[in-house]
Formats: structure tokens, sequence, C-alpha cells
């Protein structure tokens, strides 16, 4: 254990992570968060360094895993634990967290394709169509000109 002066309390733990007690706690209670010492009175004391796995967690949870499955990626090595495996399961962690972002990228990816094809869509609407969308022409769905829908964005901001 580190000795204490090297730590901070849970306080100045939380601003420097950019969080509150109440979360740092209810990590701990899920076992996402382990304090690195506690005193005799039972405060609670952390590295500098446990703030990567606030922003750790913090980003997975960006992602959409719910904390449950955050604490199952996340669990800590048991002192025990054999080298090779230890290597293994995080070597394993890091490889699902790419896999998590590049789902994420790709449907961003799919969000910029559907607002470019409204973009595209509103040249055609600004250029070629004195129409505008209302009650009446049930908000220009489909278009008065090319008789097709809509892109999506466009038909839910019409």
């Amino acid at each position: 254990m580190e000795p204490i002066e090297n730590l901070m309390k849970i306080g100045e733990f939380a601003r420097y992570a950019d969080t509150n007690l109440r979360t740092l706690r209810y990590y701990e209670e899920l076992g996402l968060m382990e304090p690195a010492a506690r005193s005799d009175g039972g405060f609670r004391y952390y590295r500098a360094t446990d703030v990567n796995r606030v922003h750790l967690i913090r980003d997975l949870q960006n992602l959409g895993l719910p904390l449950e499955s955050i604490a199952d990626l996340l669990t800590k090595p048991a002192e025990t634990e054999d080298r090779t495996a230890l290597l293994a399961r995080v070597e394993n962690t890091l490889r699902r967290y790419d896999d998590l972002l590049s789902e994420k990228i790709q449907a961003l990816e799919t969000q910029r394709l559907r607002i470019g094809a409204a973009v595209a869509k509103m040249s055609d609407c600004s250029n070629d169509c004195d129409h505008a969308p209302t009650t009446k022409n049930n908000r220009c769905e489909p278009c008065p000109i090319s008789g097709v829908g809509l892109p999506m964005l466009l038909s839910a901001l019409f």
C-alpha cells in the first residue's frame, strides 16, 4: 500500500477526475473502482492514476455500455492471478473496447450519410421547388417534384 501522503482523499480525487463522491462510491459498490487505501477512520484515498479508470468507465458508458457490463469487462486482477491469464484478459478487454468503438464509428458514419442525403435534397428544395412543407401538402411527403419520399432527416424536420 502506498503511503497516504502520496494519495488523494476522495473529495480531491472526485474534483481531479471531474466526477462526484456519489459516483465514485457507486463505482466502488459495483466493483468498478476501489480506493488505493483507507484510513483508520474509513476515509477513501485514491492514486492520481486512478483517474484513468474513471475516464475509461465514462468512455465505455458513452459508447452505450451499461455499468454492469462495464464491471464485467473491467474485472480487476486478483493478486494471485497468473500473469499469462492477466495479460490475455487485458488484451481481450482492449479488443472488446476497440470493437465497441468500431461499432460507434460505423453508426456515426451512417448518421453522416443521412445528413448528406438531407443536405443534397435541401439543394433541390432551394433551387428547383417553390413548395413549402405544410400540413396541406403532407409536409412535402412525398416530394412534389420527384414524387419520392424525403430523406429521413428532412421528413423528421419538416
